[in-house]
This record gives structure tokens, sequence and C-alpha cells, in this order.
């Protein structure tokens, strides 16, 4: 198929682009039984004969369009082939509507299985790279973004959380439809259904939030989450507005292996309700990715760096701002153990079996780091917030990345880049730099608390701060396979 992410072969078409899902789906929970209605708008980027949308594990009961009209159709090994009686002009709109049914569950690829996935009681999607077929017919390639609503009817004592906004809740019969929109556009791996037996807490922060945990979970919630509107304030200091409408943190009532982040939401397991770094450095790496990963996404899953990297990154910057350990410390450590690893991956083209390996996460850490060093803090920080806001709802690749460096700071810092990017072997790291590594955001948000201050030349946060715009508190965070 033309235009195959080479590291997911046999998912997604770029010979159209989605613009719209409109999901409705019947879902019941006894015996994990989906009915559902796809109805996708869609635009001919080149002339098409036809048309192929995944869809894995369920049954296609029927599909007509609108905008071309349909001459057969065929649903075979997880494809839907749509082939047009007549061929249909670039830049032509054309909707087409799937209806299907059955009990999902996940699908393998080369990490593993990813996609649907029961729960004790209960239903999480944990799509990435490769699972959205799991759960709705879709164009599943990176850079095919779309908006979406999504409407879900399931049994009254569930509550179904969606990306973006819970627009309509209401009763039918024994049951409730619950129905949200994500107006900014998506990636389809990143779209999530959460349902379970929980109630829903807003957070007040800078941006709504909102915690989604089972009514006997939420104290110990509450007390995981806390620093989180900290992290929020940080991050959006350093790197931007906080692209979407809303946040969402939702808590299973299952231990997870690892958590999860799609757009505007992140899931997290019981196993991570603790205020130890290794559960609060999850927490900041899993929001951060709502800047590097969802409102800025890699168009190929070759670059993952460009999430991953810059993820892990944030949870250094929320170290330093916590007081835990300084940026400089963090990536001495991890340099360190990188070195003992094998040299035998390219951060650019890790491969599909190892594009979440741990170096992917470290190695573009550190070559952030790198950058930072060569340009200093406030031309880092500035370039990050240029590269969020020129891209913002879009996608990436590492060649964009470098152009972007070269035109914001010369052919220097991308020669620097060069070894981390594209060579298997691990530079040499240079002697820590004087002087504070994480500043303090130009425009603090004036919820951001007033315990702790700003980094001090030493690099950590001063043991009393002054009440005032620009100083922070808060505690700790590092990173993790996939998410």
């Amino acid at each position: 198929m033309t235009g195959a992410d080479p590291y997911l072969p046999g998912h997604g078409d770029d010979r159209f682009g989605v613009e719209h899902y409109a999901l409705t789906l019947r879902y019941r929970p006894a015996g994990n039984h989906l009915d559902g209605r796809a109805e996708i708008h869609l635009t001919a980027t080149t002339e098409l004969r036809e048309v192929v949308l995944d869809l894995h594990g369920l049954e296609v009961t029927s599909l007509r369009t609108t905008g071309a009209r349909v001459a057969r159709w065929t649903h075979r090994a997880s494809r839907i082939r749509v082939r047009f009686a007549a061929p249909v002009p670039a830049g032509s709109a054309v909707v087409v509507t799937i209806a299907y049914r059955g009990s999902p569950h996940a699908m393998p690829g080369p990490d593993g299985p990813a996609g649907w996935e029961e729960l004790t009681d209960g239903v999480l999607v944990a799509a990435q790279p490769h699972g959205a077929p799991t759960w709705f017919p879709c164009n599943d390639r990176m850079a095919d973004k779309a908006t979406y609503r999504v409407s879900v009817t399931t049994d009254a004592a569930y509550r179904v959380v969606s990306n973006g906004t819970l627009v309509s809740r209401r009763t039918v019969g024994r049951r409730v439809e619950w129905v949200h929109e994500q107006r900014q556009p998506m990636a389809p791996y990143l779209a999530t259904l959460q349902i379970g037996r929980y109630t829903a807490e807003h957070v007040p922060a800078e941006t709504p939030c909102w915690l989604v945990a089972p009514p006997t979970r939420m104290p110990a919630a509450r007390a995981a989450f806390a620093d989180q509107p900290r992290m929020l304030a940080l991050f959006s200091g350093l790197y931007g507005p906080y692209p979407f409408d809303q946040y969402t943190v939702v808590v299973t009532d299952d231990p997870l292996e690892i958590p999860l982040e799609s757009q505007s939401l992140s899931t997290f397991g019981t196993n991570h309700l603790t205020r130890d770094w290794s559960a609060q450095r999850l927490i900041a790496h899993e929001l951060s990715h709502q800047w590097f990963g969802n409102a800025v996404t890699a168009a190929s899953l070759s670059d993952i760096w460009l999430h991953e990297g810059f993820a892990c990154y944030s949870e250094w910057l929320w170290s330093e701002a916590s007081g835990r350990s300084t940026v400089e410390e963090e990536a001495a450590l991890h340099h360190l153990q990188l070195a003992r690893e094998r040299q035998d991956l390219v951060l650019t083209d890790p491969g599909p079996k190892r594009a979440f390996d741990d170096r992917v996460y470290k190695r573009g850490a550190l070559a952030l780091h790198t950058l930072r060093r060569c340009v200093g803090d406030e031309a880092f920080f500035a370039f990050l917030r240029s590269w969020v806001t020129t891209h913002r709802f879009g996608v990436v690749t590492t060649a964009g990345f470098e152009h972007a460096v070269r035109a914001a700071a010369g052919p220097g810092p991308v020669a620097a880049l060069r070894p981390w990017l594209h060579e298997e072997a691990l530079p040499a790291w240079p002697p820590a730099p004087t002087g504070p590594l994480v500043p303090a955001p130009a425009a603090a948000p004036t919820s951001a608390p007033s315990a702790g201050g700003a980094p001090s030349a030493g690099g950590r946060p001063p043991a009393g701060g002054s009440s005032s715009a620009s100083t922070w508190s808060a505690p700790a965070v590092r990173g993790r396979r996939r998410g």
C-alpha cells in the first residue's frame, strides 16, 4: 500500500486524508460486545480509484458512501478496501459510513499487541502505535490527523471517558449515552476509550483538569496527582500554553504495566498511586506528551524520539524544578547508563521492534540537552515554544527539526546534534556548565504555588522561597516504554 509507514506495514493509505470521524457506539460490558457506526469524512489527495481503511477483528455489516459510487468492497486481513465505480478527482470529498460489530480485542504488532483491552470491570484502549483499528475503522497513519465526535451508550453503572470535552450525557432507558468531542486534529492511535465504574472530580489548575477514578481509589489518586497543576504550570511556561481544551487523568481499578498517554487524556493504574519518584516522573512524562506527541506529532514511528526524547527531558526539568535532582545530574547519570549499553541503535531509525527502547528516550533527551548547551537557556526554550507554535496540530520529522534548528541557530548546533541523531556510537558527555538550568518562565501563571523558589545558580531551588509570580514547588518524574 502506497504511503504505509515502513515501521507499520499493512496500516494506512496516504492517497487521502480524513477530516473528521463521527463514531456512534453501543457497548455491552457483559460479553464485551460492541456495535458501531463510523462516519468517515475524507478528502482525496490524488485521483482515487479506491480507498483502504483499517479495521481489526470486527465484522463489517454494511458500507455506503456519499460523494462517490461504490463498485464493490471487501474486508480481509484487517483492511477494508472500497473500490469506486469511477475515479474520484483529487480534492473531492467523500463520506464513508461503516456499520460493524463484534468483540474487540488487541491487535498484534512489531512491539507487541495494542488497542482494545478488557479490565477486571471495564475497558481501556491503549492504541499506540497500531491499535486504533481494534475499535473503529480508520486511516491508521500517524500523519493523518482529524477531529472526532465519539458517542458511546453503555450500562448506567459505567462512566465513559474519551478524548476532548464531554459535551452530552443523557439517559436512554437503562443505559447512558456519553458524547465527547475532540475539536483539535488527532492521530488515530491517540484516540482512546475508557469505560469503568468511575467518579470524576474537577482539579483546580490554570487549564481545566479532571481526575477520574473508582470512588475507593479517589483519595489515593488525589494525593498521587497533587503536584500535576504545578507540572502543568511549569510546562506551560517553558513550552507555551497547554494546547487542548482540558486535561483528564483516568486511574483504572487495575494495575497497569505502563501508563498511557492519549490526546488530552492520560491513563494510569493503581500501582501508580504513589508519591514516589517512580510514579511522579511518569505523571510529568505523560503530561508533557500533550505538547510533544499530541499537539506536535511525528509523521512516522521512526521519528518517535520527537515524542519520547522530549517527554524524558520533561521529567528531568520537573526533577530540577521540584528540588530532587538537577537536569545536569540526570543527564550525566543517564549518559553513564547508556555508555554501558550496546551501541547498536540509531535514534532516528531504531527499527520497528525497538521504537520504544529505553535508549530512544534517554538518547533523545541527551540530544536536546546538547542543543541547550549549544544555544543557551533563553534561545533553547524560545526555540521549543516556536517549534510547538509553528507545528501545533500538525506533523513533524527529524529533517524538519534539524532545518528549524539551523534556521534559528545556524549550522553549529545541527552539527553537534548529528552524532546523537544519526550515528550508533554514543558521543562523549562534556563537563557541566555553571548557571541555572531550569529558568522560571517569563510570565509564570498566577496559580503557580509560592513554596520553594526558581532554581538558583547551583541548579537547585533555594531552601526558602518568597511568594512571587516566578516561584515554584513540586515533586518528581522519569520515563518508560510506550505512551
